[in-house]
């Protein structure tokens, strides 16, 4: 009884909107059928109807009277003018919601959380229809207060992290287990710590190409944090091999780790091990790679000296000014200064 009271209630709302309001809400498409007064006497005269029941059907109808729902499979673009090929200002998701500001034919401009722009109207429900489903379309939010959100694919610590969510941008809720969520990322799924996060019900919101911009930067600063961990544990990896050959002997023209070898056949085969191929001798390693600034030099790089004006030694540059390398017949495979000779260059061969 209430809910059709309430569905006689909004046609008759918004068509008295739209009669008083003239073109201003010129965007509603109920006609109006009958006034507000009309149905406040029908119900008044209803013995059925509590006063309760009456705030219960009045007060959304009220409240959702310019709501629009975005009606696609994943989103919609929200545009800074009424042209398919304006700038896109933000994005409404499925079931996300706006408030109608205006009607430009076939467009109409919404806000939605931070973003004030025009969306086609075959993307939107509206009207009557948009308050039947406002209850529908409610949800619990996650707001996210760290400053960036790790949203993992399992609720695990363990677990890859598929994107990063920057403080303030809110997530809509598919399940709580255990102290994780289940958060939808629009077309994607994932799973956020609840320690970070405030929980609410409401609409969900236009995201923002501001936002979107913040997600790319978190993305970014990511990958390139990921790809410099993964650097530096390799470059301590062959750090940590070559120490392992520490007394080992000199020998001219070697290349064995064990049996002996020569100061660039010392460097090429603690590379070797690691799938990094370099040229066989001091000169000709010094030619390759990647040029590096002495004093910017990382553990893993190689450090090259000269004899008379040309290259004849090289070492591995192992941190806190120290080097490792086979330094001569009567002290094999040993740790120096990096400086006990004045370095001459410095190459990387780790990426």
């Amino acid at each position: 009884m209430v809910r059709n009271v309430r569905k006689i209630a909004a046609c008759c709302l918004i068509g008295s909107m739209v009669f008083m309001g003239g073109t201003e809400n010129a965007y509603a498409s109920v006609e109006p059928v009958a006034g507000i007064t009309v149905l406040l006497d029908d119900i008044s005269a209803n013995p059925q109807i509590t006063a309760g029941e009456i705030e219960n059907i009045l007060d959304p109808i009220i409240e959702y009277k310019d709501m629009a729902i975005a009606n696609v499979s994943n989103y919609v673009n929200i545009r800074s003018k009424a042209d398919i090929n304006s700038k896109v200002l933000g994005k409404l998701y499925k079931n996300g919601t706006a408030t109608i500001l205006d009607a430009k034919e076939d467009w109409l401009k919404v806000k939605s959380g931070d973003v004030t722009g025009y969306i086609k109207s075959d993307y939107l429900i509206t009207g009557e229809e948009a308050i039947e489903l406002a209850d529908e379309v409610k949800t619990k939010l996650a707001v996210v207060k760290a400053s960036a959100l790790n949203v993992r694919s399992k609720a695990d610590l363990g677990s890859s992290v598929i994107t990063l969510v920057p403080k303030g941008d809110t997530l809509e809720v598919l399940g709580e287990n255990n102290g994780w969520i289940k958060v939808s990322l629009g077309d994607k799924t994932g799973y956020v710590s609840s320690d970070y996060v405030d929980i609410k019900t409401g609409f969900m919101e236009a995201v923002s190409a501001e936002q979107e911009k913040e997600r790319e930067k978190l993305e970014r600063e990511k990958a390139e944090k990921e790809k410099n961990n993964a650097v530096s544990s390799l470059r301590q990896k062959i750090v940590n091999y070559a120490l392992k050959f520490l007394g080992n002997p000199y020998v001219w023209g070697g290349t064995s780790l064990t049996r002996g070898a020569d100061c660039s056949g010392f460097t090429q085969s603690i590379f070797k091990n690691f799938g990094i191929y370099i040229p066989r001798t001091s000169r000709t390693q010094a030619s390759g790679g990647r040029r590096v600034s002495l004093d910017k030099i990382q553990p893993g790089d190689l450090i090259f000296y000269r004899k008379n004006g040309r290259i004849n030694h090289v070492v591995i540059y192992i941190g806190n000014g120290k080097v490792v390398g086979a330094a001569s017949r009567s002290e094999g495979i040993t740790i120096k200064n990096y400086n006990y000779r004045t370095p001459y260059m410095a190459v990387s061969y780790i990426n």
